[in-house]
């Protein structure tokens, strides 16, 4: 979720600056009137006055102190005690209950019977160094959440990252994944997509392990003397097929209310077919030393002390899990400060409460930002401002099993967030390093202004500075380009993976997921050492980061709150829009190029004169032929787009009078 890149700042500053550089001078800030742009600013320096870091790090403290998934009595707690903080802030604050699919294992066997015996441990042992690490009456084991019963046996086949490709490569080498069980390594892709894929292709069983060149010991010192994953660490994680729908299993496109109808479990669409099992690489390694079969390809092969093979077997092994098939209750905390002009008119933030096990990172860095937001916003309340517009601040139960929390509040909600609802704010983890922004392209103006007036903590320049020199020292030479030439940083495309989805891909509100992050590691994702003492140490230690997000996110929201005019900016979505529109021109020209090489390949008979004496590597399947394909009305659209909203920002600039 965080850039995994370091970078230093020299020279390359210079020529970012210039496009980068602080504005405080001027007046212009996008939906104000003149004039308004200053009274604006000093609201804000009021603003980042009361932000504090040691806030931040005491409420982080507070909040992950014990596990606290969905369902747990201590994610209650967690949600009592966020939604105080609001109300003793002046908040008018309620918490929503949602009950939930959420399965936890009821049995867990990993074991290779063949051709030598091994039980996988599946436990993460306790650190001196981590003072919560041995709360295990209240973790939660490792496990994938919504995987299927199942008590399989097979051959071991190792498939990379288990996806589409990658099967396209064992075909090569003539391995056949169908009534064997796979073993995938973490990365490349979601996680529900190796499962998926796997099933795609006739396997019985998935198993995916944490391998040390991803995120363990080939990345730095594993914890808990660095920030990377250890031998015993493990990844939790959901297998939801989410891209289907997220949100519960039981209710789609309805909020999982006590009386909610319900499909029955066989109904749920969004389950693997096969069972799932994730490991750490102390599990992994014994399995993929008995591997043999054809050696993987150079680009599979992990950081392991063992000869990477791809099977099948002569490994085989057992996988068995099963699970209670519980429903949980998931508590939403809904804070509202209703605005004084435009109360019909809502600018949402939201992140996360649940965590997997402690969850110090994954969320709590988020949602001590955003309480530090909301606490100054009603500081600034108690000095007689009020929002124009109403500010929502929410913190979600149950992201981590498949963005329940958001989703069935959106989904309850639909029809009252299609009328207020103008944009949602989104964070969920936060750490040390550069600026990470992705959203809706009319918002692209509005985060990048915010962001030449937040100062990165470690360098001194503007968070977007640093951003853009790091991209010009590591970026693709479009990336690097465009960080020179282009004034705004374009912010990501977002797909999925965090609370947005509703709102965005559901319900077509415009929204943003901002963090900071590539300085700290990502070693101790979802288990039981992303806690307090590893964030003190390798997240965030001073805390200076989770200030800097409050106050980047806190500009962004005020100005949404207060602007006479919604702050949208629309050439940089058509921008965007044309730039789509030739990515998909080309590729559809370098996939019809390929096809025609691979099949002029074939009659020449360039595989076979090239593969090995032993015939191992075959020619890829044939592949059908890419038709020629008309996109002009495609074009033309994205021409009319760009008019038109061209038209739109020249006629507000040209308005003698306010835009209403």
């Amino acid at each position: 979720m965080t850039r995994a890149c370091r970078a230093s700042v020299p020279a390359l500053v210079t020529a970012s600056l210039a496009l980068a550089s602080s504005p405080l001078c001027s007046s212009d800030l996008i939906g104000f009137p003149e004039g308004g742009a200053a009274v604006q600013r000093a609201r804000e320096a009021r603003y980042d006055a009361a932000l504090r870091p040691a806030d931040l790090r005491e409420w982080m403290r507070r909040l992950s102190a014990r596990p606290h998934h969905v369902g747990s009595p201590f994610g209650k707690e967690v949600a009592e005690y966020v939604a105080a903080q609001f109300r003793s802030w002046g908040y008018d604050t309620r918490i929503e209950t949602f009950h939930v699919l959420f399965p936890t294992p009821t049995a867990r066997v990993l074991e290779m019977v063949a051709p030598t015996r091994f039980q996988a441990r599946l436990v993460e042992p306790a650190l001196a160094q981590d003072a919560t690490s041995g709360q295990a009456r209240e973790q939660l084991p490792v496990y994938n959440a919504y995987s299927v019963d199942g008590d399989v046996t097979g051959e071991l086949v190792y498939v990379n990252y288990g996806l589409p490709r990658d099967y396209e490569e064992l075909a090569r080498r003539g391995v056949d994944v169908k009534g064997r069980i796979v073993i995938a390594r973490y990365g490349g892709s979601w996680r529900g997509i190796k499962p998926k894929v796997a099933a795609e292709h006739g396997a019985i069983g998935c198993i995916i392990y944490s391998d040390p060149r991803d995120d363990g010991y080939f990345q730095g010192d594993a914890y808990p003397h660095g920030a990377w994953r250890g031998d015993a660490g493990a990844q939790r994680g959901s297998v939801a097929d989410m891209p289907l729908y997220p949100g519960d299993p039981l209710t789609p496109g309805v909020g999982a209310t006590a009386e909610a109808p319900r499909l029955g479990l066989a109904e749920a669409k969004t389950l693997t077919r096969i069972p799932v099992l994730p490991i750490a690489w102390a599990d992994a390694l014994p399995l993929l030393r008995e591997l043999a079969g054809p050696v993987a390809p150079e680009a599979w092969r992990g950081a392991l002390p063992v000869t990477y093979h791809l099977g099948p077997g002569p490994a085989r092994v057992r996988l068995k899990v099963a699970f209670d098939w519980k429903q949980a209750p998931a508590f939403d905390v809904i804070a509202t400060m209703t605005g004084a002009e435009r109360p019909d008119q809502w600018i949402i933030r939201g992140n996360h409460h649940d965590a997997w096990v402690n969850g110090a990172n994954d969320p709590i860095s988020g949602l001590v930002a955003l309480m530090a937001e909301a606490r100054a916003l009603a500081e600034l309340r108690r000095e007689g401002w009020t929002p124009r517009r109403t500010v929502v601040y929410a913190a979600w139960d149950a992201e981590e099993p498949g963005l329940l929390g958001s989703t069935e509040w959106a989904e309850a909600h639909a029809a009252l967030l299609r009328d207020k609802a103008a944009v949602y704010i989104n964070t969920d983890s936060n750490g040390r390093g550069f600026l990470s922004a992705g959203g809706s392209h009319s918002l692209e103006k509005l985060v990048n202004e915010a962001a030449r007036e937040v100062t990165d903590p470690a360098k001194g320049i503007s968070v977007l500075a640093r951003e853009k020199a790091r991209l010009v020292a590591q970026g693709t030479p479009d990336q690097r380009k465009e960080a020179r030439e282009r004034a705004d940083l374009r912010l990501d495309p977002l797909g999925s993976g965090s609370d947005y989805t509703p709102f965005l891909q559901h319900l077509g509100i415009a929204s943003l997921n901002v963090s900071f992050g590539g300085e700290d590691g990502w070693g101790t994702y979802h288990s039981i050492y992303d806690s307090f003492d590893y964030y003190a140490r390798f997240g965030d230690p001073d805390f200076a980061y989770g200030v800097a997000l409050a106050r980047l996110l806190g500009r962004v929201v005020l100005r949404l709150a207060d602007a006479d005019v919604l702050p949208f900016e629309f050439t940089a979505t058509a921008d965007s829009v044309g730039r789509y529109v030739r990515e998909v021109i080309q590729l559809a020209d370098e996939l019809r190029e390929q096809a025609e090489e691979e099949s002029r390949r074939r009659r020449e008979g360039t595989y076979e004169a090239v593969a090995g004496s032993d015939g191992a590597l075959r020619p890829p399947p044939p592949r059908e032929p890419v038709p020629f394909l008309s996109f002009a009305a495609l074009q033309n659209a994205a021409a009319r787009l760009e008019a038109s909203a061209r038209a739109l920002r020249d006629a507000r600039a040209a308005a003698r009078t306010p835009v209403p």
